[in-house]
């Protein structure tokens, strides 16, 4: 960033950037940006990767407020801030000084805390904004463990993402402090007590609470707190207040599923045919995640016994995926039947492999549940096209016009501290900016905000700006092709398809050069010190060091080497090369390997046992069909892409 840049005031930058992005919308109008044009956006001076370097003193301070108040250090929270008296995001400055108030060093809410006042100043002084809504939050989890409900209901209207598990368990906690039917209650938490992993300390109490009244019987009580024992959580089930007659068996199918499918024999079931059901569901569950092929006898036990409904999701759905992998079409069928809706209803996939199993049954009405999917861009929505024997194309490009760019206007000032945030790489703050603007957006206001975002270069809320559009749209703006003529030749040399490759990046990275993942991964194709070390030499890279991983072409290069390399370490097979890049290469091989017939690619995804992976490959092929269908300009059969995957001897990889 040049200095006459830097001294134009947030006033003339708003202006330039308006007027600048007004005309190159008219001009992208008429002309095409999935080609190589897409590259402009990383060269626009305003690049807050550039600017991340480029860090003032106070800058520093604030990034040091931030990590103290995370800790929840009070004390040093006060210290920074008064540091920062003037500093340009003055309302993190004031919010970093006062969440440390709320939570105690382990980062639950204070049971009494003395910042009431300052926090409803906050409230009232940033009314409206992202940041008074996440304080929102935190101070309903405070008042909520306080009991104090009559705060509480006024504050809980006026939270506008209400996407908090734990708030919505102590909203129905007030309820019943009302007086409410436990029963209306019970039907509304039913829908939310689904991931244990989100309970905090709120949901346990209700669910406790509702089972002392009648709200919920034993059985339901007990389908909760199993869930939570089944993730390790034992402390948490103990609080729900029921005790688990296989407590035991879920304990022992954690770590040994066989031994604990040996012990069943060992129990005398007498008058005990529900919970032998969920004895079974949790064995299989565990054996389901080892692929192991007993799996199914254990389902089959369960689904003899009844009570499907009252396993936990994660049981209903490998319950399904088991049944997948035998073919048994009957047991998927019923299967899904039986989830619970709140479950049913949160992945596509249960609405697709329903219809399918319909369809592999003879029952006319499969079509009519692929029907349901059609409209969604993703793998599921992909493949029920095909099932419905249509093409899978990408929809007209939605043309926008100077009114649409200057419609977000209004919105520039938030954008600009998202980007101040994301130049510090704070990524977590700056999403929370840029994504309550885009609230209550039209489609069109949406791709003009996708196409602002382009312009200064933060392509990821270029993807998932575009990405929200419901019936306008530009899949240019969702599925960009940034940095061509470096990657293009990496990947012609290596006879690679560049669409596979920009599938996997927009997954891996959504192209955020400086990504870095919890475990090393970095740049944008996400690659492994280790790794890259082993590419490197292979391909004769004699200059390569640690500390060029960061560069672009070094991590286009050597990510792109690497696919290729599991590619062909695994039969050409695009699935499995996509989940070898991201669990490692000997995994996929030892998926392969618990096979005993051969699968379509679709099936051997679902089956995949790691949830990240299984997701991930999903979301990667689906996004190079898309590729292709854009570079092309013909559709393209997901499903040729996927094939089969086939039973194989024990083999191993040196791949790291």
């Amino acid at each position: 960033m040049n200095s006459q840049y830097q001294k134009l005031t947030i006033k003339t930058i708003r202006m330039v950037i308006l007027l600048t992005l007004s005309i190159s919308l008219v001009s992208f109008a008429k002309t095409s940006t999935h080609t190589k044009s897409s590259n402009s956006a990383a060269q626009t001076p305003s690049s807050p990767s550039k600017r991340g370097s480029e860090l003032s003193d106070k800058d520093k301070i604030f990034m040091d407020l931030r990590e103290a108040s995370r800790k929840n250090d009070v004390l040093k929270s006060i210290q920074l801030a008064n540091q920062l008296s003037d500093y340009e995001i003055a309302d993190y400055v004031e919010y970093f000084k006062i969440k440390p108030r709320l939570y105690d060093s382990s980062g639950r809410p204070n049971a009494s805390t003395d910042a009431d006042i300052e926090v409803n100043q906050f409230l009232k002084k940033y009314k409206g904004t992202a940041l008074a809504d996440r304080l929102r939050n935190d101070w309903l989890l405070v008042l909520g463990k306080r009991k104090e409900w009559g705060n509480f209901d006024l504050e809980y209207p006026q939270f506008v993402l209400e996407d908090d598990t734990q708030l919505k368990c102590y909203a129905m906690q007030s309820r019943l402090a009302k007086g409410e039917s436990p029963k209306i209650v019970a039907a509304s938490a039913k829908a939310i007590l689904i991931d244990p992993k989100y309970f905090g300390e709120a949901c346990p109490d209700l669910v406790a609470q509702l089972y002392l009244r009648g709200g919920l019987t034993r059985g339901e009580t007990l389908g909760i707190s199993r869930s939570a024992l089944e993730m390790n959580f034992d402390s948490m089930s103990q609080k729900m207040g029921v005790e688990d007659p296989i407590a035991n068996i879920v304990k022992k199918a954690r770590t040994n599923p066989s031994l604990a499918m040996k012990s069943m024999g060992e129990v005398d079931w007498k008058h005990q045919a529900e919970n032998k059901g969920m004895a079974w569901g949790v064995i299989g569950q565990f054996l389901a995640k080892k692929l192991d092929p007993s799996a199914i006898d254990a389902f089959r036990q369960q689904h003899a016994l009844g009570q499907s409904e009252l396993l936990s999701a994660e049981s209903s759905e490998w319950k399904i995926r088991v049944a997948l992998r035998e073919k048994d079409w009957k047991l998927v069928k019923e299967s899904i039947e039986t989830m619970p809706e709140a479950v049913r209803s949160r992945d596509p996939a249960w609405t697709f492999w329903y219809g399918k199993a319909l369809k592999e049954l003879g029952e006319s009405r499969a079509n009519e549940v692929f029907e349901k999917l059609t409209g969604q861009y993703n793998f599921y929505g992909q493949l029920s096209l095909e099932e419905l024997g249509r093409p899978i194309t990408v929809p007209p490009k939605t043309i926008l016009n100077e009114s649409d760019t200057k419609s977000i206007a209004a919105h520039l000032p938030t954008f600009e501290k998202a980007a101040k945030l994301y130049s510090m790489n704070l990524r977590t703050e700056g999403n929370r900016e840029w994504n309550w603007e885009l609230r209550n957006m039209t489609d069109r206001e949406l791709l003009a905000t996708a196409e602002y975002g382009k312009k200064i270069d933060l392509l990821d809320r270029t993807v998932n700006t575009a990405d929200r559009t419901k019936s306008e749209h530009n899949f240019s703006l969702r599925y960009p092709t940034p940095f061509l003529e470096k990657l293009q030749p990496i990947t012609k040399q290596i006879h690679l398809d560049i669409n596979w490759v920009y599938g996997l990046i927009r997954q891996e990275s959504r192209f955020v050069m400086a990504a870095k993942s919890s475990v090393g991964a970095s740049g944008l194709m996400q690659v492994m010190p280790t790794t890259a070390q082993y590419v490197a030499k292979k391909i004769g890279m004699t200059d390569y060091s640690v500390d060029k991983l960061s560069d672009l072409q070094t991590n286009l290069t050597l990510g792109s080497n690497y696919l290729n390399m599991v590619l062909n370490d695994l039969d050409g097979s695009w699935g499995m090369a996509s989940g070898a890049y991201n669990a490692g290469p000997g995994r996929p091989k030892q998926w392969r390997q618990t096979l005993t017939k051969p699968v379509s690619m679709e099936i051997f995804a679902e089956t995949i046992p790691f949830n990240e992976t299984r997701t991930y490959v999903k979301n990667v092929l689906s996004n190079a069909n898309y590729y292709e269908i854009l570079s092309t300009g013909k559709s393209q059969s997901l499903k040729e892409k996927l094939g089969a995957v086939y039973p194989a001897q024990a083999t191993s990889s040196n791949l790291p």
